[in-house]
This record gives structure tokens, C-alpha cells and sequence, in this order.
């Protein structure tokens, strides 16, 4: 079946502002469905989900559904399914409860294309009590990361890898399954952080033979909920509690503090848009999910093509790596020109983009491209269109820098 592009475009009302948006890596536009569910959960939700009154029931069911739509983004067991207010958080708790296992003469596997929230709270665990910490590198050309070096980095004392699953800034995919099978060889676990993949890809927890995978939900336009989708659910009641509750089971166990109900209303509704995306998906709602997925991956597949062909038009402009296996976002500088003053005159034809260091990136930083003014970043979103990307090459074409 055709993407009916214009379709999902009226299902997102602020589309409507006259901007063109090639910054999903900031946050997808909000669909008009989820919107209303949030709304509709703060006027008829409670703020405890554990009383007998009618909002507390509801709440309840909220929760419960919550964790059903997450699982089924993923493949997974709702019992696996930790949510709170941002991914950052959740794995900042997931670190400190997994920090008895990092400790003196045990070793930690981070990536260069990994986003500072996977990366930052398994530095502050090593620092604090001595773990050794080595580093997946990428190929300079490519922006790719060589499955190979997984066999050298991951050894037998190796107890954990954090590997970004896509990256936000380069849209590289690493081969995760490679590092999670060797990881497992030696006893240790495997974090994948899906942000940059989702909704790019049709995520499977199995697949990916990851331990413990990361979500946002403003990445595919749901609101301001994280979450951690455990492989094994039972692992949940074997690592240290970080609630405060002091009977707390299972996925309760890493979630520090209330929730918000009204918010996890909007991810069950920002999980069943994506199921929509392709308006003849038929089936459960995992089905329905691999069926516009993968549409919208065919869709994305030719726009991505011709958005590079545009990108080879401009000149002076460098595209930072080109990998093969990916999603679409890419990143570029201009020769001579900050990536700020690039995004602000595109912004000026209202265009949306990403600029600068993206908060101090590891893999601008490594590539040297921070210390030449950053990258303009940008990517497709469900709702993009060949006619923004003709936009955009004309607005770069027009750039006086």
C-alpha cells in the first residue's frame, strides 16, 4: 500500500504554523489524539492508582494499559515495562541499582554514538567505584561502527554495554545483536537505547537479545514519558529497589515517586498513532505496528534518497558520514560557516532544524567537528514531505554565508 503522507499530516493540527519541522530528534509534532487523551486523563484520573474510588481506577487502568502499549512497541512483556517522567531518569536509577554489579576490576562497554543520557550515568557508577570503562569507536568516513571490535572491547570481565541502538545525530545503526551476544557470553547485560530508533524501526527486544531497552515517547510524538522495557521481567525483583515504597515488585521497583496518569494516557494513544500510520493495518496492535512501520519505512527509504541528493547539490556543504545501515537523520556543516548561523537563516525561512554541539556530543566532539563550529542536524518524520525537502535545498542554496 501507498503512505498516504497527506493523510498523517492531518492527524497533527500544529502543522498548521507554515514551518517546515526537520527536527524530530527535539521532539516529534504532537498528533491531535494524543492531545486530546491527555486532556481527557487529567479530568478524569487521580494522582494514586492504589484507591478504591472511581478516578483511582481509572488510573489504574491507565497504568496497566500504558505498559501494554509499550510492550507491544517492543515485542515484550508488560511486567518488563518501567515507566516514568524521562528515559535520562530511568536510566540514571537503572545505574545506581545495577552499581553493585560494576565495581572494582569489572568492566563497562560505552559507544561514541551514544546519546549523553546512556552514557553519563554508567561514567558517574565507573568513577565512583572503579569500573573500567572502554569505548566503541566509529569509522571517520563513515560514521559506522564496526561490529569486530565488540570481540576485543567485551571481555571476561565485562558486566555491562550501553550501545544507542540508533544514533540521533548521524542516524548510524550499530549492530547490537553482535554486542549483546558476546556480552551474554561473558555474564554481563546489555542497555540498548532506542531512542533515535523509534519510530524509525520496527523494535524487537528478542532480536536485539538486549537486557534493558530505553524509550522516549516525545521521539515518536507521545508526551513527556521514559521508559525501560526489561527482557526478563523477573530480573526486575533480583537488582536493588529504588523505590520508596518498601514492598515494592517488579517494574515498581525502579519507578522513584508518582505518576502521571494523564501523561501515560497520551503513550498508549501516541503508540496506537503509530499503529495507525498505515490506514490499512489490520490485526492486533503489534501487528498493526510492523505493518505501518514498515510502510513508513519504505516511504522514508526514497525521501532519505532524495534528501541526500539534495544535500550533494550544496556547496561547500560536508555530510557527516554516510552509514549503511541507518535511520534518516543526518548531520552536515557548511565550510567556513557555524552550524548556528546556518540553523538561524534557515529558521528564518522557517525551517526547523538542529545546530551546534547537540549538548557537548562525545562523537562531534571525537570527530572534530565541535571544534569547527558543530553540525546542523536534521531528519524525516512521519509527516515530512518531498515538497519541505525542495524547500530546504533551496533555502541552503540561497544561504549567503
Amino acid at each position: 500500500m501507498t503512505y498516504d503522507v497527506a493523510r498523517v499530516r492531518g492527524l497533527i493540527p500544529s502543522l498548521g504554523d507554515g514551518w517546515i519541522h526537520l527536527d524530530p530528534q527535539a521532539g516529534m509534532l504532537v498528533p491531535d489524539s494524543v492531545s486530546r487523551a491527555v486532556s481527557t486523563g487529567f479530568r478524569t484520573s487521580a494522582f494514586s492508582h492504589s484507591n478504591r474510588h472511581g478516578a483511582a481506577k481509572r488510573s489504574a487502568a491507565i497504568l496497566e494499559a500504558a505498559r501494554e502499549a509499550v510492550a507491544d512497541l517492543v515485542g515484550g512483556d508488560p511486567a518488563g515495562v518501567v515507566l516514568g517522567p524521562d528515559r535520562a531518569v530511568l536510566l540514571a536509577w537503572l545505574a545506581e541499582s545495577l552499581s553493585s554489579r560494576l565495581g572494582l576490576g569489572t568492566g563497562i562497554v560505552l559507544s561514541r554514538l551514544d546519546d549523553e543520557a546512556n552514557v553519563a550515568p554508567w561514567l558517574r557508577i565507573a568513577n565512583r567505584y572503579g569500573a573500567h570503562v572502554r569505548w566503541a569507536e566509529v569509522e571517520i568516513e563513515t560514521c559506522e561502527m564496526p561490529a569486530w571490535q565488540f570481540e576485543e572491547l567485551i571481555g571476561p570481565t565485562a558486566r555491562l554495554v550501553a550501545l544507542t541502538a540508533a544514533s540521533p545525530i548521524v542516524g548510524s545503526a550499530p549492530a547490537v545483536r553482535v554486542a549483546a551476544d558476546r556480552v551474554h557470553e561473558v555474564g554481563g547485560l546489555l542497555v540498548a537505547d532506542c531512542f533515535g530508533a523509534a519510530p524509525y524501526a520496527l523494535l524487537d527486544i528478542d532480536e536485539l537479545n538486549a537486557d534493558v531497552i530505553a524509550l522516549s515517547a516525545p521521539a515518536w510524538g507521545g508526551p513527556q514519558i521514559g521508559a525501560l522495557v526489561f527482557r526478563d521481567p523477573a530480573f526486575l525483583d533480583r537488582i536493588p529497589s529504588m523505590s520508596l515504597n518498601p514492598y515494592a515488585k517488579g517494574a515498581e521497583r525502579l519507578e522513584v515517586g508518582g505518576h502521571q496518569y494523564a501523561l501515560l494516557a497520551g503513550l498508549t494513544t501516541s503508540i496506537d498513532y503509530l499503529a495507525s500510520l498505515d490506514e490499512h493495518a489490520e490485526g492486533t496492535r503489534r501487528q498493526r505496528l510492523e505493518m505501518s512501520i514498515t510502510s513508513l519505512q519504505d516511504y522514508h527509504d526514497h525521501l532519505f534518497e532524495h534528501l541526500m541528493s539534495v544535500l550533494d547539490t550544496i556547496p561547500n556543504l560536508t555530510v557527516i558520514g554516510r552509514a549503511s545501515t541507518r535511520i534518516p537523520t543526518v548531520s552536515f556543516t557548511i565550510s567556513g560557516t557555524q552550524a548556528e548561523k546556518v540553523s538561524a537563516k534557515l529558521a528564518d525561512a522557517r525551517i526547523g532544524t538542529l545546530s551546534g554541539s547537540h549538548g557537548g556530543s562525545r562523537l562531534l566532539d571525537a570527530l572534530g567537528v565541535n571544534d569547527e563550529g558543530g553540525a546542523v542536524t536534521i531528519g524525516l518524520a512521519p509527516y515530512t514531505t518531498k515538497f519541505e525537502i525542495d524547500q530546504l535545498g533551496r533555502a541552503l542554496a540561497a544561504l549567503d554565508t
